[in-house]
């Protein structure tokens, strides 16, 4: 062989030398790439899993808390319709005479007037002295006790949405 030949021979080899450990270099990568994507994709599984996870429990919270204040709503909304017809009852009986509106009076003897001097028993007291009230007068009274009510139910239905939603 000459000396050329033996160049080329071992130019060869070199490069069947370089050509094979590249390519076991390649196989030995791929393996590493193949396990880190494998380890990358379990990993992203398990973060939408837990975050599956989470968006499902917040929105049970969400449903029962809608849920809880849809009942209160319903039951606010009872009380407000019952404390309507009450009173439109009382006025209808009001306004026919049927009932009458009258306050309680005791003698004061220093001015003639008949007022209490202390408060009593809060009750129906057949012997004293009462003076019935003018029916518009007592009208207007109602309408007032009405507005009240309206506004406590309101009052307790806001308290108890602040409360539902503090939670």
């Amino acid at each position: 062989m000459t000396p050329g030949q033996i160049l080329a021979v071992i130019l060869l080899a070199m490069a069947v030398s370089a050509a094979g450990t590249w390519q076991v270099q390649d196989w030995r990568m791929g393996k590493k790439l193949a396990e880190q994507t494998n380890l990358h994709q379990m990993d992203l599984a398990a973060i939408t899993s837990a975050a599956d996870a989470q968006a499902r429990a917040e929105t049970d919270k969400r449903l029962a808390l809608e849920q809880q204040l849809a009942g209160q709503d319903q039951q606010h909304t009872r009380e407000l319709s019952d404390a309507q017809r009450n009173q439109a009852v009382l006025r209808d009986r009001l306004a026919t005479s049927d009932v009458r509106l009258s306050v309680l009076l005791t003698e004061d003897s220093t001015s003639g007037c008949d007022v209490p001097a202390t408060p009593g028993a809060v009750g129906v007291v057949h012997a004293a002295r009462r003076a019935q009230l003018d029916p518009a007068h007592a009208q207007r009274i109602i309408a007032i006790t009405d507005a009240g009510d309206q506004g406590l139910i309101a009052l307790r239905a806001c308290q108890a949405y602040v409360r539902a939603i503090a939670r």
